[in-house]
């Protein structure tokens, strides 16, 4: 894609590829049973093996570069959680890494950085938790950001339709002002083919994508936004930064991620990876009021509220329909 950061885009590649096999191996483990119960250990298993796997292979490439994880390995230290470590380490040994208990533990938390300096990544190991406990969509998502700016992004999308609809799991990879370009997670030496958004400029023909979960995402001040900007659609809920994925590939125009409560600040690692993909493939982000998006403050987004992410065209249209509503 590259030369500029050309070791970077490799190294990122090459570790969301294998945290991908750790994190599809565990998901094919789930049962009906185990939603029945609510049993959330598969994401806790995949989460820990994604993000040990992950900061290795980063501290390995660039041993100098800070990270900015979700997870950290204290709670795998307590001995109540063992069954858990030895699971995370197990799975980790299935795809060739040669790993004991303590390596774990010593890479998970490579990821307790932060957020300050001028060089690091982030890193969300399973992005959409709920969607990989219903075997649906998830991400892993990692980003190098420099004095503020995302540079590197590689989003693996494992359950996310391949561009010719002939199977599943996706891989997007950006640098900043390269452009972006996605591949079969299977087929990891195929050429990359660019992505782009649509070009689409009239709203009423608009399609928009947002959070399963009305948790993460206020679905009422979404209906009213997508009645005054007259799309009648039905807007398409899928879980993770695959949403990124698909308004950088143009399969849908609008992603809002609307706040639900006043004090709630997004994390840069749920944001960064899938940011840098649609914005090289020609969108647009920015927080509700229109602001971009600041990664400039450590880990959270501190300075916005909300995200609001288009294929450009419609971004100004969207966000003054957005401050129309109430988020009181």
């Amino acid at each position: 894609m590259a030369e500029l950061y050309s070791g970077e885009l490799t190294a990122a590649k090459d570790a969301v590829i294998l945290a991908s096999q750790v994190c599809r191996a565990v998901q094919a483990t789930i049962s009906a049973e185990a939603l029945e119960k609510k049993d959330r250990s598969p994401v806790t298993i995949a989460d820990y093996a994604s993000q040990a796997v992950i900061c290795k292979q980063l501290r390995e490439a660039f041993p100098n570069d800070p990270i900015v994880a979700e997870e950290d390995a204290a709670d795998l230290r307590n001995s109540e959680n063992a069954a858990f470590l030895e699971r995370a380490t197990e799975e980790i040994r299935k795809i060739g890494v040669e790993a004991s208990a303590d390596d774990v533990l010593t890479w998970i938390d490579y990821g307790n950085h932060d957020g300050t300096g001028n060089r690091y990544w982030t890193l969300d190991p399973i992005d959409g938790t709920k969607g990989f406990l219903r075997k649906e969509q998830f991400a892993v998502s990692l980003a190098l950001i420099e004095n503020g700016t995302i540079k590197v992004a590689a989003l693996a999308c494992p359950n996310l339709a391949t561009a010719d609809g002939s199977g599943a799991g996706v891989v997007f990879l950006a640098v900043k002002d390269r452009g972006a370009t996605m591949f079969p997670l299977d087929t990891p030496d195929a050429t990359p083919v660019p992505v782009q958004v649509s070009k689409t400029s009239d709203s009423s023909q608009a399609r928009m994508c947002e959070s399963v979960e009305s948790g993460h995402s206020a679905h009422d001040q979404s209906a009213i936004a997508l009645e005054k900007l007259g799309i009648t659609a039905e807007p398409v809920r899928l879980d993770s930064q695959a949403k990124y994925g698909v308004v950088a590939r143009g399969e849908a125009d609008i992603y809002l991620r609307l706040p639900t409560r006043k004090d709630y600040v997004e994390k840069i690692w749920d944001h960064a990876g899938g940011v840098l993909v649609m914005e090289e493939a020609g969108g647009k982000a920015s927080d509700i009021d229109g602001k971009p998006l600041d990664f400039s403050v450590g880990a959270t987004l501190k300075n916005n509220r909300g995200v609001v992410v288009t294929n450009g065209l419609l971004h100004d249209q969207v966000i003054e329909v957005i401050k129309t509503l109430d988020f009181s």
